[in-house]
């Protein structure tokens, strides 16, 4: 048996804390730092979804985690010059693997502060010289250019983690998890999701074109390492809104939704032009758009002075909505079925022309109607995705 020794375990109270592989050797090597309880789970998890989106995609793939659900994740796809400037890479010289990154961290960047990063592929100088100025407790990847050691190794005063997993490690067919001194037993979720799992579409319009199909399959791999209920937002490539670990179906696709509207607020033209004052970090840009496209701007107006040469007018929610009229071809993904039409009455608002959810809901039929009613295209998966 190989362990690994942590600080604690997801509290400081909580000692000892290790974790080891019963039969053979551990996949994963720590290079730099002392990762912890939470640091781990995150990184096996976030380590699974990534790998899994390479290997539907054949593209790399990246994700930004907190907490044991994804705050981000996507696959490689060309930064416009407006997503560079939102997610401050404009001037960045991006590599693939860095770019599937800048878009997974940059999908919710207020929930990223202070992530734990994945990468499907080796970790290469671009990826780190942007995680090098970013709040990140840690990395997982299968290798790392000698450059990208160099450069991550200085991060957080040299105590940031940095772990290289085995990428042909296999997992044993069976898994188990104590709770209150319980042990469960469950056969490991190994379901395989691409394209093709969305060949049953229900609705009227029965058209969904690959990059839908593309973005449904990334929504859906996600899903599989998001805390349940959970709903994902995916647009060219890019998890643009996920509401993970609510108990209510419609306050998952309420709670991604805003963060989908969020994403897309942030390239608003006054958002783009917002009169930072010289010298303001990224952190207190992210939380200052934040509030300036919140309902709640004005409340908290004094709050935000600091930051501005002068302060701007907000937008009113008849440009909000107005400007989020014109986002379209959003695809979404959710673990399990809709019980009611309003979760797509929601999806409407944020632009969602593509769905795929398990079916099997007494109300499918309303489901339906209410995507028919939106032209909206809906493929029965037949898969519930649930993960704790």
């Amino acid at each position: 048996m190989t362990e690994l020794e942590l600080k604690y375990g997801c509290n400081p109270n909580q000692k000892p804390a290790r974790i080891f592989a019963a039969d053979g050797e551990l996949p994963v090597t720590v290079l730099n730092g002392k990762p912890g309880y939470i640091n781990f789970l995150d990184a096996l998890n976030s380590w699974q979804l990534v790998s899994e989106l390479s290997a539907a995609t054949g593209l790399p793939a990246a994700a930004s985690f907190k907490h044991v659900s994804p705050a981000g994740a996507a696959v490689y796809s060309p930064l416009s010059e407006i997503l560079k400037k939102i997610y401050f890479v404009e001037d960045l010289d991006l590599s693939p693997i860095a770019c599937a990154y800048a878009r997974a961290r940059g999908a919710d960047r207020m929930s990223s502060y202070g992530d734990w990063a994945a990468l499907s592929g080796v970790c290469d100088e671009s990826t780190a010289r942007m995680l090098a100025r970013e709040v990140s407790d840690g990395i997982i990847a299968p290798g790392y250019t000698d450059e990208a050691l160099e450069i991550l190794r200085k991060k957080k005063k040299g105590s940031y983690n940095i772990v290289r997993i085995d990428k042909s490690y296999k997992p044993a067919p069976i898994e188990h998890k104590d709770v209150f001194g319980i042990t469960f037993e469950q056969g490991r979720n190994n379901l395989n999701i691409d394209s093709g799992m969305f060949s049953n579409v229900v609705t009227a319009n029965k058209d969904i074109p690959s990059h839908a199909l593309r973005d449904l399959t990334v929504a859906m791999i996600t899903l599989k390492y998001t805390q349940s209920n959970s709903v994902c937002y995916v647009k060219d490539g890019q998890a643009i809104g996920i509401g993970a670990g609510q108990q209510s179906r419609i306050h998952c696709t309420r709670l991604a939704g805003q963060k989908a509207d969020n994403w897309y607020l942030r390239q608003h033209p006054r958002v783009l032009s917002l009169p930072f004052k010289d010298g303001i970090g990224r952190a207190d840009r992210d939380n200052t758009i934040d509030v300036f496209i919140s309902d709640d701007y004005m409340d908290v107006l004094s709050c935000w002075e600091q930051y501005f040469t002068q302060m701007p007018q907000p937008l009113s929610r008849s440009e909000k909505r107005a400007w989020l009229d014109t986002l379209t071809g959003v695809s979404l993904g959710s673990d399990a079925f809709f019980p009611f039409g309003d979760n797509i009455e929601r999806a409407h608002k944020s632009g969602v022309q593509y769905i795929a959810e398990p079916g099997g809901s007494i109300r499918d039929d309303n489901v339906i109607a209410v995507c028919d009613k939106y032209a909206i295209a809906m493929a029965f998966t037949g898969i519930r995705l649930f993960h704790h």
